[in-house]
């Protein structure tokens, strides 16, 4: 259990990193050379200069502020520490949309205890959006708007709208479960990255199903997400906070529903 203090320091702190992230991604997004890498021999996972330079200028506010936290970031590891806390960070989730100028990617950082995120922000630095979620409060902000978040009911697959980042959705066995309960809902859309649990924390959306995640793609969305009502777990409804497969849900009916069918998988 977090002191108050220590609460309003991870608080102010991860403003902090969104902020200093805000600056580093925005200098690059829709320019001219992103220095573009591709982390895989086969496929593309791209990495560019926005990233690896937003998660330095996060690991600086760190050195600075909590010197003592564990790191967790995509780009440059882990790095240990004696608080029992640590960040975990994705300086652009979405770099594929992010270096095609859709303004769907996000900054995730996430602050993880002995029993998973505590406290967690989604930036969308190019709409000026921020999720964040966390100590018994959920906020969505935008320069001085704020309001707070709030997931809405959806009782039945029917009435849902799904979203996920790939069609493909993981191995073939997972794809095929996926168009399972996709094949139920009202509406399903591709392509939002994180963006899409943002969504669902404002109650636009109902769903969000994805596999193949890694810890710094979902700590920061389990935390939003439940400080807004919802409800984030693996395809056999147990914890997620290490990645793998993926079910969020603004409301249990609609988590039970498609969990129902994900669970076979």
């Amino acid at each position: 259990m977090q002191s108050d203090q220590i609460k309003r320091e991870i608080v102010d702190t991860a403003h902090a990193l969104a902020d200093v992230a805000r600056i580093e991604t925005l200098k690059h997004f829709r320019g001219g050379a992103l220095g573009v890498e591709n982390k895989l021999a086969r496929g593309f996972d791209p990495v560019t200069i926005a990233d690896r330079a937003a998660e330095t200028a996060m690991r600086a506010v760190l050195a600075r502020r909590r010197p003592d936290d564990g790191i967790m970031g995509e780009e440059f590891g882990t790095t240990p520490g004696t608080t029992g806390l640590t960040w975990v960070l994705d300086p652009i989730d979405g770099t594929r949309g992010y270096l095609s100028g859709t303004p769907t990617w996000g900054v995730l950082i996430a602050v993880q205890a002995e029993t998973g995120p505590i406290f967690g922000i989604i930036d969308q630095p190019f709409t000026g959006e921020r999720f964040i979620g966390g100590f018994g409060m959920g906020a969505w902000q935008r320069g001085e708007a704020r309001r707070p978040l709030k997931s809405r009911p959806c009782a039945a697959l029917s009435q849902a709208i799904l979203f996920s980042t790939f069609p493909e959705v993981g191995t073939a066995d997972e794809g095929e479960a996926f168009k399972a309960v996709a094949s139920q809902a009202q509406l399903v859309r591709y392509g939002t990255d994180c963006y899409a649990y943002g969504l669902l924390a404002l109650g636009q959306i109902d769903l969000v199903i994805e596999a193949g995640l890694q810890n710094y793609d979902i700590q920061a969305p389990i935390a939003v997400i439940e400080a807004a009502g919802g409800i984030v777990t693996n395809w056999q409804g147990g914890p997620c906070w290490n990645g793998g497969r993926v079910l969020a849900a603004g409301d249990r009916a609609a988590h039970a529903a498609a969990l129902e069918i994900l669970k076979t998988c």
